[in-house]
């Protein structure tokens, strides 16, 4: 596939260029892999959720077992000042509680039950155990995985969170997430909002940070905003079906890596990939990996 060629012939530069935003001579000893063109990032987007409740430990394992790259985090805060996995600011969608996160203790949130919508929402994916599943914490998460997992982190909502940025890098430094020993590719942190981005990266700059966009239309970007951009952050994630290959290779000629979300049909995924992405979110990296394997044997067979 072109796209995976691309990626190849590409590697050298993209990654001289990123070090730079990760952290000058450090970074280099740091970059690994799966932060360059060489490795297309598979992220299990809300764990699994395609087969599983969203942002459940379940759903988390279900990615992990299903080949997923990076564990996705989407993080709100309680009222007493927990961070939790939880794509929503309401408790409405998700579980069986009303109102707004910031509005409730993590006590009071635990007794939620955040499983028994998705047999609702999605009978064919039904299964008995989703039944009475709870909201876990960011720690929680950590606890179970450890340091052997990767966690692409969302900092959801931050300007109704104060301190949600110095609260989160407390967590990762107490679980060594962080630190001049520990791989550069080990946590990724995201956000729409820039100015949560540049706080996490004033307070640590060595953290890859990618800035998340939303285009209400067909999407565009300048050179000057790329360039904003390449001061903080690594890479760009926009809603998928809103770029062409001429933004993708726009965003990769300055630099960036370029995460796509949320993809989840083989064929737009094939595309993405031709279009030279370096990554993706999907409800189901069973698919993609799929895809992935497939796009590698067409790579292989080519280069004989």
């Amino acid at each position: 596939m072109k796209g995976l060629l691309r990626n190849v012939l590409m590697s050298a530069a993209l990654v001289g260029i990123c070090s730079g935003v990760v952290g000058h001579a450090q970074a280099a000893e740091q970059i690994n892999p799966s932060l360059t063109p060489n490795k297309i990032l598979n992220v299990a987007h809300r764990g699994a959720s395609g087969h599983a409740p969203e942002h459940t430990l379940l759903s988390y394992e279900l990615g992990q077992q299903m080949k997923g790259d990076y564990i996705e985090v989407d993080l709100q805060m309680t009222k007493d000042g927990e961070l939790i996995a939880m794509h929503d600011e309401t408790l409405d969608r998700t579980t069986n509680g009303t109102g707004l996160v910031k509005n409730y203790t993590l006590k009071e949130i635990k007794q939620l039950d955040t499983g028994s919508w998705f047999n609702e929402t999605y009978p064919q994916y039904a299964k008995d155990e989703y039944v009475g599943l709870k909201v876990p914490t960011l720690e929680e998460v950590i606890e179970k995985f450890g340091k052997g997992a990767r966690y692409y982190i969302e900092t959801k909502s931050p300007e109704v969170y104060p301190g949600m940025e110095e609260k989160l890098l407390e967590i990762l430094d107490e679980y060594k997430l962080t630190g001049p020993n520990v791989p550069s590719n080990k946590v990724i942190i995201q956000s729409f909002s820039p100015e949560s981005l540049k706080k996490v990266h004033s307070l640590n700059p060595y953290i890859p940070l990618v800035q998340l966009l939303w285009y209400d239309g067909p999407a565009t970007i300048t050179d000057a905003e790329l360039e904003v951009y390449k001061t903080y952050s690594i890479g760009l994630g926009m809603n998928f079906n809103t770029i062409d290959e001429a933004y993708v290779q726009k965003v990769r000629e300055h630099g960036l890596l370029i995460h796509p979300y949320t993809v989840n049909e083989k064929s737009d995924m094939r595309k993405l990939l031709d279009w030279g992405v370096t990554g993706m979110f999907t409800n189901f990296p069973d698919r993609l990996q799929e895809v992935l394997r497939e796009a590698n044997k067409i790579t292989l067979k080519g280069n004989r």
